[in-house]
């Protein structure tokens, strides 16, 4: 019989898409606010993937990605995700969100999403929120699942995960395997 422990503590990541900086300029205050010092900032990445969010959003939109210093428990997920997107209401305007704001962790094996909407490979965490293992590590990179989104299987999301990564605690420079 296998034993129960804790989970280990892993990066809170947070992608957001927005059009308008000074909407991603006070979103970014108040992650700061909640969740600590923020040890990872993306540059402002053209975020043209798909048109799903330009009816919401508008266009053109950009993306950045951050991660913060202080190592949360994984079973914080679905709690960090009902925040982002009551924080995504509050940023509202006319009925229509300002801000697209995707948490998730990531740890030294993979990097998990949490989603509000269901399907095959999501497992849900309750509260009607859902966890997906979006990119798992393997030879020394992030690879991406036959599910996984099509931005985050671009070598430019790799290559910033893999950044991130590296602010583990035990990973560094040179420790990449």
């Amino acid at each position: 019989m296998g034993k129960t422990k804790p989970p280990p503590a892993a990066k809170l990541i947070i992608g957001l898409i927005y059009k308008q900086n000074a909407v991603k300029d006070k979103v970014l205050d108040i992650l700061k606010r909640r969740f600590g010092e923020i040890d990872f900032l993306s540059r402002e990445l053209d975020f043209d993937y798909t048109d799903y969010y330009y009816p919401e959003l508008g266009r053109p939109l950009k993306r950045i990605f951050l991660s913060f210093k202080q190592l949360l428990s994984e079973d914080k997920l679905s709690e960090i995700k009902l925040y982002t997107n009551k924080l995504e209401e509050r940023s509202s305007r006319k009925q229509k969100r300002q801000i697209n704001i995707d948490p998730g962790f990531l740890s030294s094996g993979k990097l998990i999403l949490a989603t509000t909407k269901d399907y095959s490979h999501r497992v849900y965490l309750g509260k009607g929120i859902f966890a997906e293992a979006t990119l798992f590590y393997k030879d020394a990179a992030f690879r991406p699942w036959p599910w996984t989104y099509p931005d985050y299987q671009s070598k430019e999301y790799a290559d910033i995960f893999n950044i991130i990564r590296r602010l583990l605690p035990g990973e560094r420079a040179e420790n990449v395997s």
